[in-house]
């Protein structure tokens, strides 16, 4: 393999003095959330509760990011004079897991080539596949603080000849902003519905064609029959049970689908405290059993499905938890849409439609890059090829998806 590359050539500056923290311990949360959620001052919400202060915080200090984890924190900071003008959740990775933009394949091509992939550096919040800004700017500063988060994160996977970088579900403005400084821009698709400003769960479903409407109320019906009852809870009413009993759900589904879970049970103890006004937790169960659960963050416009696990199996009660009653919360709070996570085509025919991620990524080889870079050309003309094709066989009537087109 050849020496690492240099990072981009453009320089942001003397003025701009760039550190890097290995705890969130060394910054103030009013510090760190002035640029990650200046919008959340006026007390509201902020757009995306995931790359909070706290939210980053409990992941840490439940150890599930960390020492031995795989993810330590390497959180990049920018100062121009006495003014912290911006700051990125960086990690180094030891591995490719939680982040859902794999590169398993790349790895494994570097590595049999005779490279050392890991460690790697990862500009992400882990085990969240939810877009939203991973250079986090004060207002007033973006391009300065952006162009010396990117650059500054570069040069330290230069000078320590690591294999690469990688920016996860960050913003389409920030994947145009980091091709044009060099990296390599990556497409992917997921799942969103979106709220054409319905009045109710009905108003939504006239906008189907009919076979797709009489489906999901047939699919509702069926879930809520299942012997019980299912409860939408916020705030205060999130008890400390409801979390025995949610994280017995989150094992399981972490077991099969990861081998082990990737948050800690303390890590739920924590985002009570500091986030439960920011959780919608859904529970179904039988009398004082909880049966199945899903678990969602609030953002100012936007819901964001997050994890789900049962003890039982009903039919369509996972499609009544997840998706249905997500809509029905999002209606209500008037909340522009909801992100279902990664992956699942049965997700379409629940009015959920395909929306594009982005990534960005450095390689430090010169000959990897171009073989990457040649992947990631054809990778993206088939995601917008599957794109084309899901939306035309979306559940929506001919009119309204092209209204959406």
């Amino acid at each position: 393999m050849e020496r690492p590359s240099p990072p981009p050539p453009s320089d942001p500056g003397p003025e701009i003095v760039l550190s890097t923290l290995g705890s969130l311990s060394g910054i103030a949360e009013a510090d760190w959330d002035a640029c990650a959620c200046p919008e959340a001052a006026d007390g509201g919400r902020p757009d995306d509760p995931f790359t909070t202060w706290r939210f980053l915080k409990a992941l840490e200090d439940s150890g599930s990011t960390g020492p031995g984890t795989g993810w330590e924190p390497h959180y990049l900071l920018a100062h121009e004079g006495e003014t912290l003008i911006g700051v990125a959740p960086l990690f180094a990775k030891s591995h490719s897991q939680g982040e859902y933009i794999f590169d398993f394949n790349w790895a494994h091509a570097y590595e049999s080539a005779g490279g050392t992939y890991y460690p790697k550096l990862q500009i992400a919040v882990p085990f969240t596949p939810a877009t939203g800004r991973r250079f986090l700017a004060r207002p007033g500063h973006e391009a300065t603080a952006i162009a010396a988060l990117t650059q500054g994160a570069v040069q330290i996977a230069a000078d320590n000849q690591l294999s690469s970088l990688h920016v996860t579900f960050c913003t389409e403005a920030e994947a145009l902003a980091g091709e044009q400084m060099g990296l390599m821009r990556r497409t992917s698709q997921q799942f969103h519905w979106l709220n054409r400003d319905y009045a109710d769960f009905d108003g939504f479903l006239g906008d189907l064609s009919s076979r797709k409407r009489k489906n999901i109320r047939k699919e509702r019906q069926q879930a809520q029959a299942f012997g019980g009852e299912i409860h939408a809870l916020t705030g205060d009413d999130i008890r400390p049970a409801h979390w025995d009993a949610f994280w017995t759900f989150y094992q399981d589904t972490g077991a099969r689908k990861w081998g082990t879970p990737y948050l800690t049970r303390a890590f739920f103890e924590i985002a009570h405290e500091t986030m439960r006004d920011d959780m919608l937790l859904v529970l179904a169960g039988t009398g004082d059993r909880p049966v199945a659960g899903a678990l969602n963050f609030i953002g100012r416009e936007a819901l964001f499905g997050r994890y789900w696990g049962a003890r039982e199996h009903h039919p369509c009660l996972h499609f009544e938890l997840c998706y249905y009653q997500a809509i029905d919360f999002a209606i209500a709070e008037g909340l522009a849409r909801v992100e279902a996570g990664a992956q699942g085509e049965h997700k379409l025919a629940r009015g959920y439609m395909p929306a594009l991620t982005h990534s960005l990524h450095w390689i430090g080889d010169p000959g990897f890059a171009r073989a990457v870079r040649q992947y990631l050309d054809a990778e993206a003309r088939a995601v917008d090829e599957d794109i084309e094709v899901l939306t035309a066989y979306g559940p929506f009537r001919r009119d309204q998806r092209e209204e959406q087109e």
